[in-house]
């Protein structure tokens, strides 16, 4: 282990290593369980359960989380900015439309505590590390736009194989009750939650760094007169 610069420095780094890692551990424990689920019980099948927004998030979420607690352990900065925006971006944006327009549905093959952890615990939490640990450079917009690349790409990729697979991972991009009007509605709605968020972390992203790097600077003065 190999943390640097003082002690309430690196003892700040141990902590937000260890809770990546922990809910890394937990989120890799949830999508394990239930891929073997979906892969042996026939339900869902693993193309399908692969085929989940959600799913796909909270891969890229568990991922992020566990080179970024790794690295900070070996005293590296973790992820890039970038990629935990993208990854904050996603599960965010999960966990609202979860909450929103998911929730209600009877989903009796849903296992409870992994429907937890992935739509409400791990969105949450990267919530709250983007506001812990803000980007260490200011992202532009122009930059955080490559976020968008892929939801845009699940979207085309769920609308074409639906059809063939008839099975819509979700039940506002289904046009076989309402239609594709109701669908493009549905695409508009959460494509303006995607782009509102998407600013909304990258203008917080900026206040906090500015706000710490003052802060750091304002005190350092005051330790050299001791």
């Amino acid at each position: 282990m190999a943390l640097s610069g003082s002690l309430p420095e690196a003892r700040g780094r141990l902590a937000v290593a260890g809770y990546r890692l922990g809910i890394a551990a937990l989120t890799a424990v949830a999508l394990g369980f239930t891929a073997y689920r979906a892969g042996f019980s026939g339900s869902t099948g693993l193309v399908n359960f692969f085929s989940y927004f959600t799913i796909l998030s909270n891969i890229l979420g568990t991922v992020v989380f566990l080179v970024g607690g790794l690295s900070l352990l070996r005293g590296g900065e973790g992820a890039t900015d970038l990629l935990r925006g993208a990854a904050a971006l996603y599960l965010v944006i999960t966990g609202i439309v979860y909450g929103v327009a998911l929730a209600h549905y009877d989903t009796p093959q849903v296992i409870p505590w992994v429907n937890t952890v992935v739509h409400k615990v791990t969105p949450l939490v990267f919530l709250l590390d983007w506001l812990i640990d803000p980007p260490r450079r200011p992202l532009r917009l122009s930059r955080a736009a490559a976020w968008l690349a892929f939801p845009v790409a699940f979207l085309a990729y769920s609308l074409a194989r639906g059809p063939a697979a008839q099975w819509y991972p979700y039940p506002f991009l289904d046009p076989r009750a309402h239609g594709y009007l109701r669908v493009a509605l549905s695409c508009v709605v959460v494509a303006a939650a995607f782009l509102a968020v998407g600013a909304g972390l990258c203008w917080v992203g900026r206040a906090l760094r500015a706000r710490r790097s003052t802060t750091t600077t304002a005190v350092k003065p005051a330790h050299s007169q001791h």
